[in-house]
This record gives structure tokens, sequence and C-alpha cells, in this order.
């Protein structure tokens, strides 16, 4: 049986938690993954485990040639630079190259690089867990045939994949999710720590809740970690912060009006500037009510 990849030479930037997992899923798939990334560790590491490592973006943009290129960066102001700043992708981008952004960038910013070149915005949930799996579910935006390109390297890397609607599309699902995460770890910190507060274990409490309404992934995993305090980054506190300021910004653009969003935002300004733990999982929120 072929892999589903076989024949194709793809880019990949950016090989940090997420990143490096679906690089090296891409390269199990059958392609060829030419890699470039910041610290050359990563990408030494991935050299190792088969991959290619350009020697700078310019240089990987024409190795690929109207091909595919993954970006899978932390900010929007690294995606800019990288794309098309100086020393940048563009400057050796092919007319015919499609870009995939996998990571939460913001969404005015992702219409205006997809009006400069041919572009997928592609972010992921399911964190480092879902990543090493190969089971990320995938929101995607962009033009119809754009999504049908890109489609069979998402395929490698995740499971559940919509195509949400035009460019940007699925930066607002990505938020609507973030949204959704960054409060409800909010509310089981609060939940968790009120019963331990009344002398009652909060690994029972999460136990119990499991098979209730108050079932969620957050209350399954995150709670697991904050009951046992283990607060080691998988997803880290500083990138849910970046995506509720996102989360902020778009909905002052939208005209939606959210005292919880502004809560939330105050909550996690106050885990990573306050009290310094921005390196901690965003379970870690937990501390807050310690």
């Amino acid at each position: 049986m072929s892999q589903p990849l076989t024949g194709q030479t793809l880019g990949f930037i950016g090989l940090g938690n997420m990143g490096r997992a679906n690089a090296r899923h891409l390269h199990a798939a059958g392609a060829h993954v030419i890699v470039w990334n910041r610290s050359p560790g990563p990408a030494l590491a991935a050299v190792a485990a088969g991959m290619e490592r350009a020697e700078n973006l310019p240089q990987l943009a024409q190795r690929i040639g109207p091909g595919i290129l993954c970006i899978n960066l932390t900010t929007t102001e690294v995606v800019e630079h990288v794309v098309f700043g100086p020393g940048g992708l563009h400057q050796g981008l092919h007319p015919e190259a499609l870009i995939i952004d996998l990571g939460t960038t913001n969404v005015a910013k992702t219409r205006e690089f997809a009006r400069r070149t041919a572009w997928v915005d592609a972010p992921v949930s399911g964190g480092q867990v879902g990543a090493e799996a190969g089971t990320l579910t995938i929101m995607a935006g962009g033009a119809p045939e754009h999504f049908q390109r890109a489609l069979p390297v998402l395929q490698a890397i995740g499971k559940n994949i919509t195509h949400m609607g035009p460019s940007g599309s699925g930066q607002v699902t990505k938020l609507a999710n973030q949204l959704i995460v960054a409060q409800t770890i909010d509310a089981v910190a609060q939940a968790l720590r009120l019963a331990e507060l009344s002398g009652v274990d909060p690994a029972l409490v999460r136990r119990a809740l499991l098979g209730g309404f108050a079932e969620s992934r957050i209350l399954d995993l995150h709670g697991d970690r904050m009951a046992r305090r283990d607060f080691a980054p998988g997803g880290r506190a500083e990138l849910q912060l970046k995506d509720v300021r996102l989360m902020c910004q778009q909905a002052e653009a939208v005209g939606l009006d959210s005292p919880t969003l502004r809560n939330s935002l105050a909550q996690w300004e106050r885990l990573v500037h306050e009290k310094g733990h921005g390196d901690l999982d965003h379970s870690g929120l937990y501390k807050l009510y310690e």
C-alpha cells in the first residue's frame, strides 16, 4: 500500500512541541520534508529522523517551488516576519506555492496574507497529545481549490477536518474553540479548588463529575493535572493568553460585548505577568486560586 504523500516535497517551518510531531507525521506519510527552524537543535533532530534542513527561508521556498509549505508558529508577528519580512519566504516564493498556517493567527492579518499569496488558515485543536497521535481537529479557511490542495497534508496530521469557508474562517473557528477552552479551564480550576477548600478530595470530585453534564475533555485532562498539581507545559499559559488577546481583538472588531471574556483576559494576564507562570501548562491557572 503506497503512502499518501509519496513523491511530494513539503516545506515545514516551526518545530516546537506541535510542529515537530506534525512534521514527523508528514515524513511518515511518504513526503520528502524540508524543515527550517529558528534554533538549530530541532532542525538537526529532524535531519536525524530522515528529513532535510534548509539553511534559510528563501532557499526553502525555492526548493519547494510550486508546492506546499506548512508553518507552525506561535504569533501573528512571527508568521508575518517569516513569510513576508526581510530574509523571509517571499524572497524565493513561487507564484503557485501554497502556504498552510497551522497556528492561531489574527483574523484580519490572515485575510491580508491570503490576498498576497495562496493561503489556507488551518489552526488545530487537540494539543500536544493530539499532535503526537496524529488525531488533531483541524478547522480550515481558504478558497475551495486551495483547501483541496491542502487536504492530503491535513489528513496526515489530523482526523476531524472541516473546511469552514473563505480565508480567516478557520481562525475564527479556532478563536471560538479557545474562548470555550480558556473559560472552561477557569471554571474547572474554581470548582476543584472550591471542593478542596471545603474538605472534599478534588480528584474524587473530578471523577464523580465526569459522568454528568459537567463532563468535558478539560475536566478530564486538565482537571487531572490540577488535582495532581502537575503543570509541566503541554499548551503553555503564555500561548493561551495570546489566544485570549486575539479573541478580544476579534470580539471588538465584530461588536461582541462579553464581560466574561474580559474577565478571562484579566485572569490569564494575571497568571502570566503578575504571577510569572507563563511557562506552565495552561491548567496551571489553578494556581491563581491557591
